[in-house]
Order: structure tokens, then sequence, then C-alpha cells
């Protein structure tokens, strides 16, 4: 592959599945060698030590900013080196590796600059009806807000094309940032497609996840936000 692709992992206590994450990662993108960047954000555990041994390039905040920070600090490392496509996914295992391929596609043919890997367009992978209701939900504040609609506007599975990588400027530091991400793509008139990936829902991808009541919380400062 001739693009120059980095593949962003914000990762917070991940250390217990991180290095099978990166080892299928590596498996699935041999052919092309990505460069892998995980955004250690303030993990108390051996997140940081875990992902070098890996083989990862680590980029470490000092103290637990967000997820929004660490995406932040991961487009702005892709952008620092040049990267043509940059890729978004979970620390936890929830994402299939196999699908990078995919979510990039529409970025490599010219059809869009950022891509949103959907796990409610796809039937591989049944999303449990608690996250189906927050996710339904959060599309629509993301839709009131920015007026951009979209099926899965938290998932963390995205790419980016190198003109994306240029502009985006995410301001949340927090889960907000996944509804933020369509504010900006609105702003710059960037084009959005979106594809079906694979979504694996373990006892851990479960507990590491967004809960109800954390859900509430961002949703409450996004219909603030919505309100000023």
């Amino acid at each position: 592959m001739k693009h120059r692709v980095v593949i962003i992992i914000p990762a917070f206590n991940e250390a217990q599945v991180l290095p099978q994450v990166i080892k299928e990662i590596r498996q699935q993108t041999r052919s092309w060698r990505p460069q892998i960047v995980v955004v250690n954000d303030g993990s108390s555990d051996a997140t940081g030590e875990v992902a070098r041994q890996a083989g990862a390039t680590v980029v470490t905040h000092r103290l637990n900013r967000g997820l929004g920070a660490a995406l932040g600090t991961g487009l702005a490392y892709a952008k620092q080196v040049g990267a043509d496509i940059a890729v978004t996914l979970d620390a936890d295992g929830q994402h299939d590796p196999a699908d990078i391929g995919k979510v990039m596609a529409p970025v490599i043919k010219r059809q869009a600059d950022v891509v949103i890997g959907s796990r409610l367009n796809s039937n591989r992978g049944r999303m449990p009806a608690d996250r189906l209701m927050v996710n339904w939900l959060s599309n629509l504040v993301t839709w009131l807000l920015f007026g951009v609609w979209t099926s899965d506007s938290q998932s963390g599975f995205r790419a980016f094309s190198k003109q994306a990588i240029q502009w985006l400027r995410l301001k949340t530091e927090r889960m907000e940032v996944s509804s933020e991400i369509f504010g900006e793509i609105k702003r710059h008139r960037l084009n959005l497609a979106e594809v079906p990936i694979r979504v694996i829902y373990t006892d851990y991808s479960r507990r590491k996840g967004q809960s109800p009541l954390n859900a509430a919380r961002v949703l409450f400062k996004l219909l603030l936000r919505l309100a000023r």
C-alpha cells in the first residue's frame, strides 16, 4: 500500500487485552505495515509498557484526560508525521481488525474524508439493548446539534483522510468527542460515509464500554450545549 497509514488506539488501563489487539492488527495489516500508535491516557497499569513491547509507538498523557483528548493527541501525531490516512479503533477488543481495510476503502477511493464503522448496519454481532437505546439517543442529539445524521455516532472505529486530519479541531476531552466529530465534518464540509463492521462484545468490553449512566451524563452535556 502506497498510503502512509497511522492506526490510533486510545487506551486507558488496557494492559490486559492490548497486546492481543495489537497482534491482531499486525496480522491483518502485515502486507502494508501501518504505524500503530497507542495514546496511553494516564493509565495506572502497564498499558504503555505492553504496547511498546508489542511494537507500537506510545504517546503518553501524564494524567487521564479522556477519550476526546486521546483522539486529539492521536490525530495531531498523524498530522505531524504526514499520514495520508488515520484509523481509530478501541483498545478493548470490541473491533475486528479484519475490518480496517473496509473502513479505509472509501478514503482510498476518494469517496469520503471521514468513514464511520457502523455497528448498526451489520448483522455480524448484535448490540445489546441498553447500548442500542443509548446509541439512538446519541444519534438524535448529534443530529439536533450538528445537523448530521448517522446510524452510529458513538462508534470508535473510523478512518480520516489527509484533508480531515489537517482540518479537524477537537475541543472536547471526554466522551462528547464522538458527537463533536460530526460538527467538524459539517463545519469543514467533509464527505462522510458509513460501512458495516463486526462488533465483538465480551464481558471485558462490556465492562470497559460506556455505561448507560455515563452516557446519560454525556447526553446531558450535549443538550446543555444545544440550549446555549
